[in-house]
């Protein structure tokens, strides 16, 4: 049995609670937290602890599942918790991930653990399929399209703005720049032809709206390459939006194998709730990370590094019996 600790208790975590409660392989030692943990209470019957009080946990937890945000949590916890535990975690800032693999990779290798960074579905599924897809088509073009849907992680940013109460951003794929990719003409185009974000934001009262309208704006790694529409409205009517957390997305391969023959892949996903498929997916790796842990692999590992069979809760017979 492998003993997973859950560490953050947001939309992702909660993701993450019913993905452990359905795997058969693995046992949650613990819900850790930032809040009070008699004042929670979770999806999922899991012992809840203070976050102050992991450290106890020591050799008793086989792999941390992370469920912080990108924007500041990550950066700043991960590379501590590391010291100590083996980790998966969802950091999805595309621009800073090499920086942030580097910094976790010395930790984890000068303290003996194992990371797995940038898990989900983009940076992760998506990642796997840009690949392996220009691997088989090296003649080509990838594109990317999110959405329509909520981005966790740019909501958490909008969130850390001095001022904003709550806010959830949207993520629309412009229909034009659909149709030319889907058409096969390989199209070059550039972030900000390719999607529109809108943001609704609620403010403390008082709040100067037009400063955060530039902050937002003006994000970079989020919102300043693209067009970006900001909505002030009442928190009612965010906790409201928050209550269907649904995206999806599109990966595009074009390319050609002769002249006469060219091929079009596509790879989507239309999800009802993007934390619970997030936390599916951190779940999965997961249990990748506490196998490679126990053969002894150690430093920080991307979704390109790790077998697929090592997601899978079945032996090598099985999937080679079932799936292949």
């Amino acid at each position: 049995m492998i003993k997973v600790g859950i560490v953050g208790y947001g939309n992702l975590g909660k993701g993450v609670c019913y993905a452990v409660e359905k795997a058969n392989d693995l046992e949650c030692v613990g819900i850790f937290t930032r809040r009070a943990p008699e004042k929670l209470t979770p999806v999922v019957n899991f012992p809840v602890y203070s976050i102050n009080d992991l450290e106890k946990f020591k050799g008793q937890i086989d792999v941390l599942l992370l469920c912080g945000g990108s924007a500041t949590d990550l950066p700043e916890t991960t590379a501590n918790m590391l010291k100590d535990f083996n980790t998966v975690d969802s950091f999805d800032t595309h621009a800073k991930i090499p920086e942030y693999f580097a910094k976790l990779d010395k930790v984890a290798k000068e303290n003996g653990t194992l990371s797995a960074i940038s898990i989900g579905w983009d940076p992760g599924l998506f990642s796997i399929m840009r690949m392996l897809l220009g691997a088989v088509l090296p003649n080509g073009n990838d594109y990317t399209f999110w959405g329509k849907g909520v981005s966790q992680g740019h909501s958490d940013a909008l969130r850390r703005i001095e001022g904003v109460k709550n806010a959830i951003q949207y993520t629309i794929p412009k229909e034009q720049a659909l149709d030319a990719v889907r058409s096969g003409v390989n199209p070059e185009l550039t972030t900000r032809e390719k999607h529109l974000r809108e943001c609704f934001v609620a403010v403390c009262d008082g709040a100067d709206k037009e400063k955060i309208e530039n902050q937002i704006k003006t994000m970079p790694n989020y919102f300043a390459d693209y067009d970006t529409i900001v909505n002030f409205v009442s928190e009612d009517e965010v906790n409201e939006m928050q209550k269907k957390l649904s995206h999806g997305g599109f990966v595009f391969r074009s390319g050609n194998t002769t002249k006469d023959n060219s091929h079009l892949v596509e790879f989507s996903l239309k999800l009802d709730s993007n934390p619970e498929f997030t936390g599916s997916v951190l779940t999965a790796y997961g249990r990748a990370v506490a196998k490679l842990a126990k053969e002894g692999k150690t430093g920080c590992l991307t979704v390109f590094d790790i077998p697929l069979s090592y997601l899978s809760p079945n032996p090598n017979e099985f999937l080679r019996e079932k799936l292949l």
